[in-house]
This record gives structure tokens, sequence and C-alpha cells, in this order.
């Protein structure tokens, strides 16, 4: 691993006490593959995660969720709010491939709303302007 793309430490929730006041006065937001509590703080967005044996009894299951999960928050991280996130995975989540479990991370951090809004203008398609006629004197 090279030093640029490292998970520095001080991203990383990790203290007890933390993880405590985390899910103590956070929000939190849920699908049925993760949770994530979100508790807005000064400074840069920290990320802690918490995979269970209920999620898969094997080491290597877990492993795999929580690296997939801190890869795609580092990727995000720029993006995201300020503030300690604490991402729970539901056993839903040892079911899922990568990039599933990416889409399901975006998808949950974007219903918290800890991502800025998309640049999209709504759902509705664009409406057409049909073209003006040509003047008959042109």
């Amino acid at each position: 691993m090279t030093a640029g793309v490292r998970y520095p430490r001080h991203v990383r929730v990790r203290a007890r006490a933390d993880f405590d006041r985390i899910f103590a006065s956070a929000t939190r937001t849920a699908s049925p593959t993760l949770a994530v509590h979100l508790l807005p703080e000064a400074g840069p967005a920290r990320l802690g995660l918490a995979v269970s044996r209920k999620v898969d009894k094997r080491a290597v299951g877990r492993n795999r969720i929580k690296r997939t999960l801190r890869d795609a928050f580092r990727l995000l991280q720029p993006q995201l709010r300020s503030g300690s996130y604490v991402v729970v995975a539901r056993p839903a989540a040892a079911q899922l491939d990568n990039a599933a479990l990416r889409a399901a991370f975006l998808s949950v951090l974007k219903r918290a709303r800890a991502l800025p809004p998309s640049s999209a203008a709504g759902t509705m398609p664009a409406t057409q302007i049909p073209p003006t006629p040509a003047s008959p004197g042109a």
C-alpha cells in the first residue's frame, strides 16, 4: 500500500467512547444491508465500522465488507459532510458483491443527506421545445 492511498488514522473512529457517543446521539439512516449513524462534527469526515459475526461467520467475509466500505468512504470523503460516520453492516451485506455493496453504501449516504444533492434538475424528463417554423419571407 502506498502512502497516498492509505486510510489515515485521523479519519478513523477507533475509541470505544467515540462509538458510544455516536450511537447515543447520532441520526440513523438504514437500509436492508447497512445502517449509517451520522454525528455532525467539525473537522474531516471520519469513519467507524461495525461488522459483527452475525453478518458473516468467517473473518474473511467480514474483512471484505470492511475493506470495500473503507475504500468507498475514502473515495467519497472530499464530498461528504463533516462529521463522524459509523456504518453497521447487516447480515444481508454478506450476500452482496463489492459493486453492490458500494452502491448500497452510496444509496444510504444519499438518504442520510451526507452527500450534496445531485445536479439533476428533477425527476421529470426535460421538455423538448418544438422548433419554430421558418417565416415565409425568410
